[in-house]
């Protein structure tokens, strides 16, 4: 049995939560502007459940309990008016206060029958007195639904806990119903397109865009505490990351990494790769949260989904663990989960089929105790998303929380005052690159700092980074001769799959070279993987890893077990490893994010000019090769996708060039040149005009936040789609993902290792379903752990 809180302990202790949440984010960015924004905020979250005195709510909560069918947060508004007259608050502070209030949970305008607004459930139309002031008894008398002793308690309580005055009995003759009424319509007028509130006092407040930013991150604040209330959680003080690590790093630094641990605020790093980025963007880390308020929160991004896990082992490996733990812990934010959650921990605590009215059918009641439940479950695990001061994600997990509303407001608030690693920055399309220097800037505005993270930033790119941001930023290049040649450069017009190539790749197995080859897309990985596996088995018939394909498609934790494999099999050679390693590892995109392997021969897909580069970082990695310079070869493609025409075309022509201007050794100063060339091209010029065509786009689409109380789901849904990333369920692990993520002793974020990253425009190949009540797609795909998911097989046809 579900056993209910009472609502005064509940109320300080959310009221205590916002004090912790200041303590970790401080006075910063646009916040600092706003003197009353924290004491709003921890007004709010002492009246925010008030309205759940009224005996509707507290009969529902009862076991077999029939739900109440109204909103508590309504009736809660009835108290903000109450005490906003005792406490002598301003019109502003009412309104902001208020809207904090009612939106904590649900929208004041929705989209559609799925998530409505408060707007569309309370109007005209609604009975008044009938949903706040008096209520049905099963017996079929009436009672009052906040009886006078019980409501001038609350109101003396709540009164000591703001140190004012009980407000007098009012002699207007006007009713809680009425209190609620007339501020819901206040903020519904004000929120459809009237003037902006005054926050600063001054005689013309700020522009609306900064009062509604101000409003999304209050409703951020006061959800973040409610969650964590609700759930008990406390805020983590611990960062793994040393204090000293700038000062002391755990290795002698590289002047460029020196150079980035001594950077006040923003910095771009562009350094070859195995030259140490991550170690200088720990020390950049380490500096800043010195010269920051609060407890700033490091947030570490990469391009793909599925090299998330790999980052945090890695980062649970080197940094620090809090006392009395073995390990960091370091949040790892995937996407469906993290949906899941952060939807579960803010569905409804009133379960009826028709909010907004009293009439429920049978058929659409839920038990109350059980859901509440459930939802007590779900705002733990949800509360596992924000207590780590350090975070590893995807710019699409971040750009989501632009979207505000009730589900995601937290996560724009912890974006304040944080430290952002834009790792591999050059990985993105144009569309995703320009939406991150949007919010970047907005990033900026919440008194965060960001480092960009690079082995391969080209000219245009870096310049719309610098342009994005308001505060200077620090430019930090590795001096020449940082990394030694490592490569000799062949560019081959053949194919991968002709047969001189994979004869080629037969020889270096035969005679004991560890090989990397890269192509573009799953299914010619898998092709080739098939092709030379058993060549790879016979030059080390003892060893169950001397093949191994890697790719997006398993399940994330067959994933994990495959990295660490690969690792074990593959690692960096050191100063006095000689030793010819043999093995193949086929691989596509995958390979380029956050694994520190090390091949003796590459022989890869012609690609954008960034990824051609990241993959010649795999091979003779730190150039400790015992022959010194190693074979890279990079082949022409029969087909450009994945990747747009014009950036695989401008890639073979910045490749031709080099080589015909005599480069036949290929170092790190030979890839500036190959951006260079490549950017100078027409699809250059096109992929720049494009990316601060989205910038601007998104800003003014995403990040004006004139309307923060608008529910904006869909574009959420429209916004994954343009990432075209989506995580699919194998139909055999449905019972065990099922168990995870409803049962009583489940586990989401376990439950999101049995996910598989897939594209959007791939769940049709993948004959993938919905499943409204998961709320993801499931597929009838065949899996298994060494090729990964594949499409279903159409059953033969039997004549």
């Amino acid at each position: 049995m579900h056993d209910p809180e009472r609502l005064t302990a509940h109320s300080r202790t959310v009221m205590e939560t916002v004090h912790d949440i200041r303590a970790r984010i401080g006075d910063v960015g646009v916040i600092a502007c706003e003197p009353a924004f924290w004491t709003r905020v921890s007004v709010a979250a002492l009246l925010h459940d008030t309205g759940k005195i009224a005996e509707g709510f507290q009969r529902q909560i009862l076991p077999g309990g029939p739900p109440w069918g109204e909103r508590h947060e309504v009736l809660s508004l009835a108290y903000v008016d109450l005490l906003a007259r005792a406490a002598s608050w301003s019109a502003d502070d009412r309104l902001m206060i208020a809207a904090l209030v009612a939106t904590h949970h649900r929208p004041l305008h929705g989209t559609d029958n799925r998530r409505p607004g408060l707007a569309s459930n309370y109007g005209q139309h609604t009975d008044w007195e009938k949903a706040f002031t008096r209520i049905r008894t099963p017996d079929g008398a009436t009672v009052p639904q906040v009886t006078s002793g019980v409501h001038h308690e609350l109101v003396a309580w709540l009164a000591g806990m703001l140190g004012v005055d009980p407000p007098p009995d009012p002699s207007d003759g006007r009713t809680l119903a009425d209190r609620a009424r007339n501020l819901l319509k206040d903020l519904l007028d004000h929120w459809n397109g009237a003037p902006p509130l005054d926050v600063t006092g001054a005689d013309h407040g700020p522009a609306r865009t900064e009062t509604g930013l101000l409003a999304a991150l209050g409703q951020g604040a006061l959800t973040l505490a409610d969650h964590a209330g609700s759930a008990h959680v406390a805020l983590q003080t611990h960062l793994p990351l040393p204090a000293d690590y700038d000062t002391h790093p755990p290795r002698p630094p590289y002047p460029h990494q020196r150079y980035a641990a001594q950077a006040d605020g923003h910095l771009v790093l562009t350094s070859p790769t195995g030259s140490g980025k991550t170690e200088a963007a720990l020390g950049w880390a380490a500096h800043q949260i010195r010269l920051m308020p609060g407890l700033p929160r490091l947030v570490w991004t990469l391009p793909y989904r599925a090299s998330l896990n790999a980052a945090r082992d890695r980062f649970r490996r080197d940094l620090t663990a809090a006392p009395g733990e073995e390990l960091p812990d370091i949040g790892l934010l995937h996407g469906t989960a993290a949906h899941t959650l952060l939807r579960d921990a803010t569905d409804d605590e009133c379960p009826s089929g028709d909010i907004g009215s009293a009439e429920t059918q049978p058929s659409d009641r839920t038990e109350p105790t059980k859901t509440m439940a459930e939802q007590a479950r779900a705002r733990v695990n949800a509360m596992r998303l924000f207590t780590q001061r350090m975070r590893v994600a995807t710019p699409h997990q971040l750009l989501t929380a632009a979207l505000a509303g009730p589900s995601h407001s937290s996560v724009l608030l912890e974006q304040a005052n944080s430290l952002f690693v834009l790792d591999e920055l050059h990985a993105y399309d144009p569309q995703t690159f320009g939406r991150l220097c949007a919010a970047m800037r907005l990033w900026e505005t919440l008194g965060s700092r960001i480092a960009v993270l690079s082995a391969t930033l080209a000219p245009p790119l870096l310049h719309l980074v610098q342009e994005s941001l308001t505060a200077p930023v620090t430019l930090v290049r590795a001096a020449p001769g940082t990394a030694p040649d490592r490569h000799r450069l062949a560019l081959d017009p053949e194919p991968l799959s002709a047969p001189a190539s994979l004869d080629r790749i037969r020889s270096w197995l035969h005679e004991g070279h560890s090989v990397l080859v890269v192509v573009n897309t799953v299914d010619r990985a898998r092709t080739l993987f098939e092709e030379l596996a058993d060549d790879a088995r016979d030059t080390c018939p003892d060893d169950p890893d001397a093949a191994l394909l890697l790719h997006s498609r398993f399940r994330h934790q067959d994933r994990d077990t495959l990295e660490h494999r690969l690792l074990a099999r593959h690692p960096e050679r050191t100063t006095d490893d000689s030793v010819r390693r043999g093995g193949l590892v086929v691989a596509t995109q995958a390979v380029e994010v956050s694994l520190q392997l090390d091949f003796d021969r590459g022989a890869v897909e012609n690609a954008p000019i960034e990824a051609v580069a990241q993959r010649a970082g795999r091979v003779n990695r730190r150039g400790r090769h015992p022959d010194g310079t190693v074979e890279f070869r990079v082949h022409r493609t029969e087909s450009h996708l994945p990747y747009d025409r014009g950036a695989v075309d401008a890639a073979w022509h910045a490749l031709t060039t080099l080589v015909t201007e005599g480069t036949t050794t290929f170092g790190e100063q030979d890839i500036d040149r190959l951006l260079q060339l490549a950017y100078a091209t027409e699809w250059g010029a096109a992929w720049s005009d494009e990316a601060l065509r989205c910038r601007d786009s998104f800003a003014r689409s995403f990040l004006t936040f004139e309307d923060p109380f608008h529910d904006r789901s869909d574009y959420e849904e429209a916004l994954s789609e343009q990432f075209d990333g989506v995580e699919v369920l194998w139909r055999p692990d449905e019972d065990t993902y099922r168990r995870l993520i409803k049962g009583p002793q489940g586990d989401p974020l376990l439950a999101a290792r049995l996910l598989v990253p897939l594209r959007y425009r791939q769940l049709k190949q993948f004959e993938a379903t919905f499943d409204r009540d998961l709320g993801l797609y499931i597929t009838d795909g065949e899996y298994d752990c060494v090729l990964g998911l594949r499409r279903p097989t159409a059953p033969e046809t039997v004549l």
